[in-house]
C-alpha cells in the first residue's frame, strides 16, 4: 500500500486494506450522508467511539454490521489490532459519538499510527460540530484557532485564555454544560465584559441554541439558566486598535499576578514589557 496513492477516483463501494474515517451526525440523524451510509453498511467491521450510539444511526437505516468497541480507554490495545486488520485486507470504518473522528477523540491516533504503517486512509466527510457553530456565529471565519477543550488543570487552563485574550483571530472552544459558566467568568476575567462571543447549544437537536452578544449579555443570559446539552463557543478575536483600554487591563492584571507570587516591581515590569513588546516604562504607568 501506498501512503502517496491518488485516491481521487475511489469506488463508492469499501476497498481492502482501506481505514475509512467516517463523519457522522452531531445531533439530527437525517444529517448523515448516504456515502457514509454505504460504508457503514459494506465494511467489513466498524470502531465505535460508544457502540450504543452508533447502533442508533444502523438501526434507523437499517444497517447490521460488525461493531468494535474503540475510545480512550482501550485504543492503545485496539489500535495494533486494527491495523493488523488493516493488513490482512479487512476494510476498517471509524467513527465517533458524534461528528468527525479525530477531533477531540482517538481518532487522531489511529490515523497517526495507520499513516505510519502506509496504509491508505479516506475520509468521508461529516457534520463538526466546531465549524457548525462558527459559520451560523456571524463572527469572523476566515480564519480560527480551534482549541478544543481547554485543561483541567488551572495553570495550563490561564495560559490557553491569556492567548485567547490577545488573538486576532476567532476561537472555538467545546465546554461541558456543567462548566460553561465557570468558563465565562474567566472569559470575563482574561478578556473583559465587551468581547463578542456567541454560545451554541444543543446543535441540530430540537432545542437549539444561540445565544450571541457580549461576555457580559451572554453570562446573564445563563446566570439563572441550568446548561444541559453539548455547547460550543465561538469567541472573536481582539481588535489591536479598538481593545488597546483591554490589553492594558490585563497586562496590570498580569503585573499584580507576578508581584503577589513574589516578583519585584521591577523584575515583572521587566518581564512583561519583554512580552508584549513594550516599553518598561509604560508598564509603571500602569500602577
Amino acid at each position: 500500500m501506498n501512503n502517496n496513492s491518488s485516491l481521487s477516483h475511489r469506488k463508492e463501494e469499501p476497498e481492502d486494506g482501506i481505514l475509512y474515517i467516517v463523519g457522522t451526525p452531531i445531533g439530527n440523524l437525517n444529517d448523515i450522508s448516504q456515502r457514509a451510509l454505504n460504508i457503514l453498511k459494506k465494511v467489513s467491521l466498524v470502531a465505535c467511539e460508544d457502540t450504543r450510539q452508533t447502533k442508533k444511526i444502523m438501526n434507523k437505516f437499517n444497517i447490521s454490521n460488525k461493531l468494535i468497541s474503540f475510545n480512550k480507554h482501550n485504543s492503545l490495545i485496539k489500535i495494533p489490532n486494527l491495523i493488523k486488520d488493516l493488513k490482512e485486507g479487512k476494510s476498517i470504518a471509524i467513527v465517533s459519538d458524534a461528528g468527525m473522528p479525530g477531533i477531540c477523540d482517538p481518532g487522531e491516533d489511529i490515523t497517526k499510527s495507520v499513516r505510519s504503517q502506509g496504509i491508505d486512509i479516506i475520509c468521508i466527510p461529516g457534520a463538526c460540530a466546531a465549524i457548525t457553530a462558527l459559520v451560523s456565529s456571524g463572527l469572523p471565519s476566515s480564519s480560527f484557532v480551534f482549541e478544543g477543550f481547554l485543561p483541567r488543570k488551572q495553570s495550563e487552563r490561564d495560559k490557553i485564555l491569556l492567548e485567547i485574550s490577545k488573538n486576532i483571530k476567532t476561537t472555538i472552544i467545546y465546554e461541558s454544560p456543567k462548566r460553561l459558566k465557570k468558563l465565562l467568568k474567566e472569559l470575563f476575567d482574561f478578556c473583559g465584559g465587551n468581547r463578542e462571543i456567541m454560545v451554541a447549544r444543543e446543535l441540530t437537536k430540537k432545542f437549539e441554541e444561540h445565544i450571541g452578544s457580549n461576555i457580559n449579555e451572554v453570562s446573564e443570559s445563563f446566570k439563572d439558566k441550568e446548561v444541559i446539552g453539548e455547547v460550543t463557543i465561538v469567541i472573536k478575536g481582539v481588535n489591536k486598535k479598538k481593545d488597546f483600554n483591554l490589553d492594558k487591563l490585563i497586562i496590570k492584571k498580569d503585573l499584580n499576578e507576578l508581584i503577589n507570587a513574589g516578583l519585584s516591581l521591577s523584575a515583572a515590569s521587566k518581564y512583561l514589557a519583554k512580552k508584549n513588546g513594550i516599553k518598561k516604562s509604560e508598564i509603571y504607568n500602569l500602577i
